[in-house]
């Protein structure tokens, strides 16, 4: 039988549906998910108890309820990027009808060499660091590691980092535009500390996104993002030319 906290404030429900995500990232109903009396049986609760968790997941779109058929996993959407240049993962999660936020893992002044060289700046010079977990609704889509010159980092608000861009910040309180910059993708494979904040399944792969961004010429940001690759895919338009 799996515990729940019967002395938690957290409701026996919100703790199955907690318990129930963590088991689904991590593959395990991969054949078939366990009918509602396994899960009384599984959890040692009532089958209103268990119907509660399944009808949160299903209004999340974690799950879907198939009267007489049972309940099923939901195919995830995946959320494609157009490469046409300067682009916001904000606006993309928005675009495909998902809320976007954010969990503020880190914002403080710290020194790194590597950042420091991307941004034209000497080795030990103080930058502001900004750790974030990035969510497409209910679930972890990215997580980024910023550095920014300290100067310009003092205007960020943890608070007002939990959703939309860094740059709208950038360009609010400091009155500095983001124009263009440079990105590089490729594959990675993640820590098993990054995967379990990703939640990322054990047969999934994920997308490492390097860049440096500008205003006008002058570098304002070094970012590292670890992309879900089972959610997120870039996408290129092109054409052939007319042949004579």
């Amino acid at each position: 039988m799996i515990l729940l906290d019967r002395m938690s404030p957290m409701p026996l429900w919100a703790q199955i549906a907690d318990d129930l995500r963590t088991r689904i990232a991590a593959e395990e109903f991969s054949g078939r998910f366990p009918t509602d009396m396994e899960l009384v049986q599984q959890y040692g609760v009532s089958r209103h108890t268990v119907r509660e968790a399944l009808r949160q997941l299903g209004s999340a779109g974690v799950l879907e309820r198939q009267r007489g058929r049972g309940t099923f996993l939901s195919p995830q959407p995946t959320l494609e990027q157009p490469m046409r240049g300067f682009y916001s993962l904000a606006e993309s999660i928005e675009a495909q009808g998902l809320e976007e936020h954010s969990h503020v893992l880190a914002l403080e002044t710290r020194t790194d060499a590597v950042a420091a060289g991307h941004l034209g700046l000497d080795s030990d010079a103080r930058l502001t660091y900004v750790e974030r977990l990035r969510f497409a609704g209910d679930e972890p889509l990215a997580h980024d590691c910023a550095w920014l010159p300290e100067a310009l980092g003092r205007v960020l608000d943890a608070g007002e980092l939990s959703s939309g861009s860094l740059y709208e910040q950038l360009a609010r309180l400091a009155g500095v535009r983001v124009t263009g910059g440079r990105e590089r993708i490729s594959a990675a494979l993640p820590d098993a500390h990054l995967r379990s904040l990703l939640k990322l399944p054990r047969s999934a792969a994920a997308l490492r996104i390097e860049r440096t961004a500008v205003a006008g010429t002058q570098p304002v940001e070094y970012r590292v993002s670890t992309v879900r690759g089972d959610r997120y895919a870039f996408v290129a338009d092109w054409g052939l030319a007319a042949r004579g």
